[in-house]
């Protein structure tokens, strides 16, 4: 596996090696150990599983302290265009986005600390993302940033205008109000 830094510190893009024969093929998805020997600690205890459209955007979700998470994503079925923003108090590179094509055919994986809201919206028919939490879900601690804030400019991919976004993620803030 080869764990890649982003410009953003903390963020990492994972690339599993993808062992290919006639039957298919086999990767491993996660390593801890291997994780650890480029300093990066997590103990991840909650899957999560979504499903969605070509045109959904999700996102930009992420708990507050002290329930924030890290999530660790893939995509098992479809495209998903990721997306992480830099949201810690002091960092250099607040307000800054890291966005990535994770699909089922690359096997990509984007690590997203605590600090960071995420989301993606879904380039494929369908897409079914995968994450790994280390922190459980906690309603009360719930937050995110607009997804069209237009501060952040955000190229989600896809054209705004057909996109479909819950009414929940229509109502969040902008980023200068959370």
């Amino acid at each position: 596996m080869q764990i890649k830094e982003t410009d953003i510190e903390g963020l990492f893009v994972l690339e599993p090696q993808v062992f290919r024969d006639p039957r298919g093929y086999f990767l491993e998805s996660y390593h801890k150990s291997r994780l650890e020997k480029h300093d990066v600690f997590y103990e991840f205890i909650q899957d999560n599983q979504s499903q969605s459209s070509y045109g959904v955007i999700r996102g930009l979700h992420f708990q507050k302290e002290p329930h924030a998470q890290t999530k660790l994503i893939r995509v098992i079925e479809g495209t998903v265009f990721d997306v992480a923003v830099d949201i810690r108090p002091g960092s250099p590179t607040y307000g800054h986005w890291f966005g990535l094509e994770i699909s089922a055919e690359n096997h990509l994986q984007l690590l997203v600390p605590k600090g960071f809201a995420h989301g993606f919206s879904v380039l494929s028919q369908h897409a079914t993302v995968f994450y790994k939490c280390d922190a459980y879900y906690h309603p009360d601690s719930e937050s995110g940033i607009h997804y069209n804030d237009p501060d952040l400019q955000i190229d989600w991919k896809i054209d705004l205008k057909s996109t479909i976004v819950s009414e929940k993620d229509r109502q969040l803030p902008h980023l200068k109000h959370i």
